[in-house]
């Protein structure tokens, strides 16, 4: 008798949970009321918006406010770590007092576990601690291009570490992001003012004259200079946290099966290690004294504040998971675009700041090919799940 095969949101959900789940798509499932069903989306979708905006927002507000003065970003990441772990820890002793109320993996610190999971901790501090310092240095609006380059890792990673090749269409989404490019618009050059070679009518004329083809990174970069803003070391953050992320993914899948393919789990084994390794770096970057002239230090909304933050930080991956659960990966990675089309116009409209045509060109362009990359590779795997496998059309060739 044939099985049928496991929905992608039934694995996630297993392996958030870290036991399997009988109930077979029991939220989302067809018994319920389409009308509930849709409310339910919207829901979590509205939840996970709410979640990943607000944490980048208080985030900005920590590591780069003028008001606060902070610069601990080492420290603001470490306090997030620690309040995740706790939190995981708290969760873990709720649900084994309260098993029907809440559903928690149990956890228990092993150090041999810890020293397996060593390996992709020190990536996962790498990509918190990159993309915190990305998020110091640039601002909210151009966030989201300095970290775009993670499709583009993921692929040339996937490629050089895993032997996968991958499509033409989904390298052509990948051009479209990255890209090179060189372009005038309303006669200034790169970095600079009036080009004195342009003609006075022609400046008038020529708004976007492009002389190869564009790209959405590249082309952000270079109006983010135009405009005195940019930022080369949070640029370089950006880069290197989005190399992070996709070193993550790839490790990440090596590792779950010494945390039991629990995420939670994995979870808190990658909050502790990051907890101990960062206590050196505290003490060797000088973060420590730094803190202790802080003014605010004895302030109880500085505290508060830097506890959201580590508490958006835990139920970020919480909502994800959730997201999608409820509705796909595809539709996960295309709410995720849609969220960062909505955090740049919310960035632009909070600070008042005033962009140029260009400057949106770039965002547009880095969004459509993330969309453009999911949709190839989801139809990829749609096709590939279709396709009849050599065994089956065996089987389906012997007469009875």
């Amino acid at each position: 008798m044939n099985r049928a095969p496991l929905k992608r949101s039934r694995i996630l959900h297993m392996a958030l949970m870290g036991a399997p789940d009988a109930a077979g798509g029991a939220e989302a499932g067809p018994g319920k009321p389409f009308l509930l069903r849709a409310l339910q989306i919207a829901l979590v979708v509205f939840l996970y918006w709410v979640t990943s905006i607000s944490m980048v927002f208080l985030n900005k507000y920590l590591l780069d406010s003028p008001s606060l003065q902070l610069n601990t970003p080492i420290f603001v990441t470490f306090y997030q770590c620690l309040v995740t772990t706790l939190l995981c820890k708290g969760l873990s002793a709720l649900a084994a007092c309260c098993p029907g109320a809440v559903e928690f993996p149990s956890l228990r610190l092993d150090l041999r576990v810890a020293r397996s999971v060593l390996p992709l901790s020190v990536v996962f501090i790498c990509m918190i601690t990159f993309n915190n310092l990305c998020l110091k240095y640039v601002g909210v609006a151009f966030y989201n291009v300095g970290r775009s380059l993670t499709t583009v890792f993921n692929v040339l990673l996937s490629y050089l570490l895993l032997k996968q090749t991958t499509s033409f269409y989904a390298l052509l989404a990948c051009g479209i992001i990255i890209g090179e490019w060189q372009a005038r618009a309303m006669g200034h050059r790169r970095y600079g003012g009036p080009d004195p070679k342009e003609q006075p009518c022609q400046a008038s004329v020529d708004f976007i004259r492009p002389s190869s083809l564009d790209g959405g990174f590249w082309l952000g970069v270079d109006q983010e200079g135009a405009e005195g803003t940019l930022s080369w070391t949070g640029t370089l953050f950006g880069v290197l946290a989005s190399l992070c992320v996709s070193l993550n993914a790839i490790y990440t899948k090596k590792v779950l099966p010494a945390v039991d393919g629990s995420i939670w789990r994995l979870t808190f084994y990658n909050n502790v290690n990051a907890c101990v390794l960062f206590l050196p770096l505290l003490l060797l970057l000088g973060e420590l004294q730094a803190l202790l002239r802080f003014a605010q230090l004895g302030s109880a909304h500085f505290w508060g504040m830097m506890t959201l933050g580590g508490l958006f930080g835990f139920a970020i991956g919480y909502v994800t998971g959730l997201q999608i659960k409820f509705t796909s990966p595809l539709t996960h990675n295309v709410s995720g675009t849609a969220k960062a089309c909505a955090q740049t116009v919310l960035a632009v409209l909070y600070y008042e700041e005033t962009k140029s045509f260009l400057w949106w060109t770039s965002n547009m362009m880095v969004l459509g090919g993330s969309s453009a990359y999911t949709w190839v590779r989801g139809w990829e795997m749609k096709k590939v799940q279709e396709e009849p496998s050599p065994k089956d059309n065996e089987k389906s060739g012997v007469g009875v």
